[in-house]
């Protein structure tokens, strides 16, 4: 179990990071995509930026009385002048990049290349810095005229992957949602796994050990029972023979229980032999008809010549095969049960079919678990515990084989066992 838990606990953590690095790499494709259809937006931006400022407008007209410090034909102070030519500006160029699908807050310069001056800028920013995407504009044309010098318009970009993020929103944060609820629900889902099995695991316990407590008085009850029939009064031994079915079948129910119980552990206690199974089966056969005689049941079985050659736990395998054809028996009034025994393809078809009442179809897969047992009108008319049936199909899945039902309510069941042969 705990090896299991650590199985499931690695392979849970492996696909978690796995998925998280799915999505940091989707997020990496996201920010390059985001990346090139900005540096084409810029581009456009650029280009419309630098054909406008290459004419004579109120913008350069304006920039050019700034940048000369003339007040001239002005009504304003040069200081004015300075403090509106960079608002001018500004706003100029988020229309601009407004215009092209950008809305990332920006900062700019105007400076000489030539003489190394700033004549212009909207911050104070650390030009220098290499977090900072510049993407310079050479002016040309009406200023560069005015000013005989080689005017630069830089535009500057601070924290342009937080704008990359932002765009991604829409990617991003549902992407980090999911696999948030993915990573919670897989934890839910294995927290009320285990906490379901460490339930199972207890009741389990509860009921093999009360199961062993039982076994003590049972044959007390037995050994009692076997002393008083050589002693009771004739006309009492009808009633110690009672005693003794009972015992015996309570003996049984307790023996089912245990083995289901060490079966499902995972202890080992099978033992597998390679076998001709025909004579054992022959065996089960001629002793059940023996006993059905004396209880009225009309048996026949017919089996296909030739070896049937297995792997098998011959007491198991026989137990398994006993149970059926006692459930044929219970459920029928008057029991008419027949076993077919045959080969096909490398594989052994043992079928019990009985004129029973039949398994409804929301019963057929129910009766194979624990406990579960078919109802008629929602009573159980035959006395059982549920616990047939699952060790008939537990033992065998042990075997490597699997078993079928074919049943209609009031028509009777057909139970087939399929068991792989060997190749001889």
């Amino acid at each position: 179990m705990f090896q299991k838990k650590k199985f499931f606990g690695l392979i849970f953590a492996v696909s978690a990071i796995g998925l998280a690095i799915v999505q940091y790499q989707y997020l990496k494709i996201g920010l390059g995509l985001a990346q090139s259809q900005f540096s084409k937006k810029i581009v456009d931006t650029r280009n419309g930026i630098a054909k406008e400022l290459s004419a004579r407008n109120s913008l350069t007209y304006t920039l050019g009385k700034m940048i000369t410090q003339d007040g001239s034909n002005l009504k304003i102070s040069v200081d004015s002048l300075e403090s509106a030519s960079r608002f001018y500006l500004k706003d100029y160029i988020a229309y601009q990049l407004a215009q092209s699908g950008i809305d990332a807050q920006f900062s700019y310069r105007l400076y000489s290349r030539t003489l190394n001056r700033e004549y212009l800028s909207s911050d104070s920013l650390d030009w220098q810095s290499r977090d900072i995407r510049k993407f310079p504009i050479v002016m040309e044309g009406y200023l560069a005229e005015l000013l005989d010098d080689d005017l630069v318009l830089e535009l500057g970009f601070e924290d342009i992957n937080r704008y990359f993020l932002k765009q991604l929103n829409g990617l991003t944060i549902p992407s980090f949602v999911f696999l948030i609820a993915i990573i919670a629900t897989v934890l839910w889902v294995l927290h009320s796994f285990y906490g379901q099995t460490r339930l199972i695991t207890t009741t389990n316990e509860f009921i093999n050990n009360l199961t062993h407590e039982l076994k003590t008085p049972v044959f007390s009850i037995g050994l009692a029972t076997k002393i008083l029939e050589g002693e009771v009064a004739k006309e009492r031994q009808p009633v110690v023979n009672m005693i003794r079915q009972e015992t015996d079948r309570l003996k049984n129910h307790i023996e089912k229980v245990l083995e289901l119980a060490s079966l499902e552990s995972g202890k080992n206690i099978m033992v597998f032999e390679e076998m001709d199974f025909r004579p054992h089966l022959e065996r089960i056969c001629h002793e059940f008809k023996i006993l059905g005689e004396y209880g009225e049941v009309d048996f026949s079985f017919q089996m296909q010549k030739g070896p049937y050659h297995i792997k098998a736990d011959i007491f198991h395998l026989k137990n398994a095969i006993g149970n059926l054809l006692e459930n044929a028996v219970k459920y029928s009034e008057r029991p008419m049960v027949e076993l077919r025994a045959e080969t096909y393809k490398d594989l052994l078809h043992i079928s019990i079919s009985d004129n029973g009442q039949g398994i409804a179809k929301r019963d057929r897969k129910r009766i194979f678990r624990k406990y579960q047992r078919g109802s008629q009108g929602g009573l159980h008319r035959i006395k059982g515990y549920g616990l047939g049936l699952p060790y008939v199909k537990k033992i065998v899945r042990l075997h490597r084989g699997r078993i079928t039902l074919s049943s209609e309510p009031g028509k009777g069941s057909v139970f087939t066992i399929i068991l792989p042969m060997l190749k001889k």
